[in-house]
């Protein structure tokens, strides 16, 4: 990558510079770029990597084998972002170590953390984040999968869909609806193990960019009231805790990919003949060019901007995030297609890095809260701060 002077920024410390760069040569030397055949193989084997490699630690606070006292969303930030310009499905690995183990990180007990965040930080347990119904994605208090207190247990029953990790994890944080009131006020969490009776992975889901998702099917699947994660009636607001740390991660993940694009459409156009020059000596390339530039560095600005507004001012960062998100994921779509354009057909080749790149970022747009919710966030916040 050709420009680094972001690490400059005065968002970042030292220990985030030399992160970076221990990171960069670290994925230069480990990740294999090539598209896998077989895509449940290819994450557990970079899962293990990360966790060899000690990268995983900065999913958990240190009391379970992290590096932090509590998670720090500029170096997720940062892995992400240095991830996802190397490699998708790495980044794809790292990220729902964070999200899936996140919930208990927050919000779990002494055992619950004990019993699954080291084994996560160490790449010897896959996480995944079960929220997604069905009937209901970005309407989360819709869900319809209920768990039933009797005789001390839970039992649970219903189906999630578009499951991270759906098929290969190890264990999965599990909303449900356990009735205290309607809407929001009546969801809870538990850790569901994945051998647990009654759990079914009832569909593999194949999607443009590979990546290992399922549908999930509970029939009277029972938990033990020790399953529960943190307060009963709580869970709508522990997984918008959750995704308030992680979503500004969406955001780094795309500015990756999106600065993956800029320097291949450059080097491109840098190398490919036009007329007595090259494609960069022509006006229309300098003007796609000047806009990838832009889309990137406001993109880096709102990431890392929301990432130390909680780190550092210590404040809940949702319309931040949001901005972040939004921006990041949308332009990174725009910069990918623009680089696409540049390589002309060679653009459209299949494994060729921007076409590879074309698949990965349409996905952040959709998840994690798509960009029509990002839009709803970041509109509430703003009238409500002139109503105030």
């Amino acid at each position: 990558m050709r420009d680094r002077s972001f690490l400059d920024w005065p968002f970042f410390d030292d220990s985030h510079r030399r992160l970076a760069e221990a990171l960069e040569g670290w994925c230069e030397a480990e990740l294999d770029h090539a598209e896998p055949e077989d895509v449940d193989a290819a994450c557990r084997a970079v899962v293990r990597k990360l966790g060899e490699g000690g990268w995983l630690r900065y999913c958990v606070p240190a009391a379970c084998g992290g590096v932090h006292e509590t998670l720090d969303v500029r170096s997720l930030a940062l892995i992400r972002e240095t991830l996802a310009r190397h490699d998708g499905l790495a980044d794809f690995a790292f990220a729902m170590q964070g999200l899936g183990s996140g919930t208990i990180s927050l919000f779990g007990t002494e055992g619950q953390k004990e019993a699954y965040l080291p084994a996560v930080a160490r790449g010897e347990k896959i996480a995944a984040f079960a929220l997604t119904e069905p009937a209901s994605g970005s309407d989360v208090a819709a869900m319809e999968t209920a768990a039933v207190e009797a005789d001390g247990e839970y039992e649970v029953n219903g189906a999630k869909t578009y499951i991270s990790n759906g098929g290969i994890a190890d264990y999965y944080v599990l909303f449900a609806r356990t009735g205290e009131a309607p809407g929001a006020k009546g969801i809870s969490a538990f850790i569901v193990d994945a051998d647990r009776p009654g759990l079914d992975v009832a569909e593999r889901i194949r999607v443009i960019a590979p990546h290992p998702l399922a549908t999930l099917r509970f029939d009277r699947m029972r938990l033990p009231a020790s399953a529960l994660l943190g307060e009963r009636g709580k869970g709508f607001a522990q997984a918008m805790g959750t995704l308030d740390v992680f979503r500004t991660t969406v955001g780094a993940a795309a500015l990756g990919f999106a600065r993956r694009a800029l320097d291949e459409a450059t080097s491109r156009a840098l190398a490919r003949k036009l007329g007595q020059g090259t494609l960069a000596d022509n006006p229309i390339t300098q003007s796609k060019l000047a806009e990838m530039v832009l889309d990137v560095e406001t993109s880096a600005l709102l990431v890392y901007r929301a990432a130390w507004l909680r780190d550092v001012m210590g404040r809940r960062n949702s319309r931040e995030a949001a901005l972040a998100k939004l921006h990041a994921t949308d332009s990174a779509q725009s910069v990918i297609d623009k680089a696409v354009q540049i390589f002309g057909g060679l653009g459209v080749t299949h494994g060729v890095a921007v076409e590879r790149l074309y698949r990965e970022i349409r996905a952040l747009r959709i998840y994690e809260g798509a960009s029509e919710v990002q839009k709803v966030v970041i509109a509430r916040s703003h009238l409500a701060d002139y109503s105030s």
